[in-house]
């Protein structure tokens, strides 16, 4: 993909495709439907476990205001299908190893690693209503509370 650009609110936001869990994933294949596209640093590590765990337990809830949940870090999808086993992840989880995605959608930052900087996914969900423009974004996401968040903005959207 050689869209350089950022996603902006208010705005379409460009088809992308990924390998996932659940074979080739085009964006635009959610067409119609609300989407929540959260990034996440790692697979199995105790934020990002919280967090898929939080948008698992919401999944019907989701669903239910029409909206597909969308999770995408740099792992593979080797690891992001066992990440899905072991906790039952009802949603498909898009592999961005070149970071193509992560770059449309600004969330590569540098962090503070116990005590050493590294470049690494900031946390953020992205809500895109069913005509795809991007209608509201969260940045260096705070787990606990967050899914609700999220949760409240869709049902603004219906």
């Amino acid at each position: 993909m050689s869209e350089s650009k950022t996603v902006a609110l208010g705005k379409k936001v460009p088809d992308f495709s990924s390998p996932s869990t659940e074979g080739e994933f085009h964006l635009s294949e959610l067409k119609g439907q609300i989407v929540v596209l959260y990034f996440y640093p790692k697979d199995d590590t105790p934020g990002c476990t919280l967090e898929s765990q939080g948008f698992a337990a919401a999944h019907a809830h989701f669903a239910k205001a029409g909206a597909s949940i969308v999770g995408i870090s740099r792992d593979s999808v080797a690891s992001h299908e066992k990440f899905c086993a072991k906790y039952e992840l009802p949603f498909v989880l898009l592999s961005d190893p070149d970071e193509a995605i992560c770059t449309l959608f600004g969330v590569m930052k540098q962090k503070n690693m116990y005590g050493k900087m590294v470049r690494g996914i900031e946390r953020s969900t992205f809500l895109i209503d069913a005509a795809g423009v991007l209608r509201q974004e969260w940045r260096g996401v705070k787990v606990p509370g967050h899914v609700d968040a999220v949760l409240e903005a869709v049902r603004g959207l219906g």
